[in-house]
Parts: structure tokens; sequence; C-alpha cells
């Protein structure tokens, strides 16, 4: 049996977050499946009922998808109610290169990253630095509250 992996984050605003974790990851906006001109077109000839569908839904793609077909697909679900607790999942962006690569390459790459990441909309929670321990990464939030860290 195949099985395949989705993460689905709830949100309040599913383009915002497409946005940004598009960016973060190096993913692309999934685009709707041939032959339709939006989600939305997609979900109604499927079948899903239009009240199921709150308004603008599936107008603008609201999943990433890794371009490299490597990584899961990410759905960004629109949701009444707003985070209210800390996330119990997050990702890690490694982009430092691992305990192989010096200390002081690493932290560029992570200062670049987080650099970037804050045009996009995250903000920077703390800094974990600890070159006593070879250690240097960044706690972040993306635009609506949830946690990752950038490594």
């Amino acid at each position: 049996m195949e099985m395949t992996v989705q993460l689905t984050i709830d949100c309040s605003d599913p383009q915002r977050m497409v946005t940004f974790w598009a960016e973060a990851l190096g993913y692309v906006p999934e685009p709707p499946p041939g032959g339709h001109a939006t989600w939305r077109a997609y979900w109604a000839a499927v079948g899903v009922p239009e009240a199921e569908l709150p308004a603008g839904a599936g107008d603008i793609p609201e999943s990433i998808i890794d371009p490299a077909g490597r990584g899961p697909r990410v759905w960004f679900q629109q949701v009444p109610e707003p985070k209210v607790a800390k996330n119990r999942w997050h990702f890690d962006l490694k982009v430092g290169g691992g305990r192989d690569v010096p200390l002081d390459v690493r932290t560029q790459r992570v200062i670049a990253t987080v650099e970037r990441l804050v045009k996009a909309g995250a903000t920077v929670l703390r800094i974990k630095d600890e070159p006593e321990m070879g250690f240097y990464a960044a706690a972040m939030q993306d635009p609506e509250g949830n946690e990752f860290d950038v490594v």
C-alpha cells in the first residue's frame, strides 16, 4: 500500500500562509487539477456542496507543494477560530548544513534565512546562540503565530 503525507494547518488567512510558507520552504502554490481554472471549480466538479465552501475558498491556491516532489503537500485550511495556544508541531528549517559545517558558516546561513523570513512576515522570538555547544538557531513565528525554528 502506498502512502503520502499531507500536513494540514488551520489558519484564518490561507493566502497569506501560502505566500509565507512557499517562501520559507522553497515550495510553490499548488495549481488546481488539470482542466480546472480554480480549486473551487474542481471541488464543484467533484460534487463538494457549495454550502461546505466558505466565501472565497479555492478561488486561489490554499496548498503548497515541493516542486522537486520530495516533501509533503501542505494545506492551509481556513477555520473561524483564532490560534490561542502554542502549537504542538513545528517546522525546523535546517539551513545550516549540519555539524560538519563550521559554526560561523552555519550562523551566517541562519542569519540570512531569518532576515529573509522577517521580510516575508515572520517574527523572531529568540536567538539561541550557544557557541560553547557549537549551536546557533532562531525561534520564530509565522504571520499567524505558529512557531518554527531556523537551525
